[in-house]
């Protein structure tokens, strides 16, 4: 059976190491260790700035996302946006991200401040784009530029 939850400052060694994975599976980075443990922490103490949710089967953590927020004035609302996405591989096509999501979405539903859920993916990331589509999300206009120090 399967369980979703938000993540608790007990699952964020989980959280840092399907981070690790994901980043060097689908972008081959590795990332440094400290600095990660340092960033999901962060977060973890300052709900202003997000919230993990995390899938169990049987008891144990198989996968997580984040929500962060962006406001938008256009729409006098927030838009949620999932990152850090991980499902880990032998949990793959087992429902586990379709989960997290419908839970996410019985979420926005209940705040009427939220206007929309919003992600970005790695253009040659083809099997997480299909996921999302068949998930009823569809591909934007906007294209992502970034100034990273």
């Amino acid at each position: 059976m399967h369980k979703i939850r938000n993540a608790t400052l007990t699952d964020i060694p989980h959280i840092v190491r399907f981070n690790a994975a994901m980043a060097l599976e689908t972008e081959n980075i590795v990332l440094e260790t400290d600095i990660l443990t340092s960033g999901v922490t962060a977060l973890m103490k300052d709900p202003e700035k997000g919230f993990y949710i995390v899938a169990e089967t049987e008891s144990e953590i198989r996968a997580c996302l984040l929500i962060t927020y962006e406001w938008s004035d256009w729409r006098n609302g927030l838009f949620w946006w999932i990152q850090s996405v991980y499902v880990e591989k032998q949990y793959r096509k087992a429902g586990l991200f379709k989960l997290m999501y419908n839970h996410i979405r019985d979420l926005i539903d209940k705040k009427q401040t939220i206007v929309g859920l919003r992600l970005y993916v790695d253009q040659e990331n083809v099997n997480a784009q299909k996921v999302y589509e068949s998930m009823g999300m569809s591909k934007t206009n906007y294209q992502l530029y970034e100034f990273a120090k």
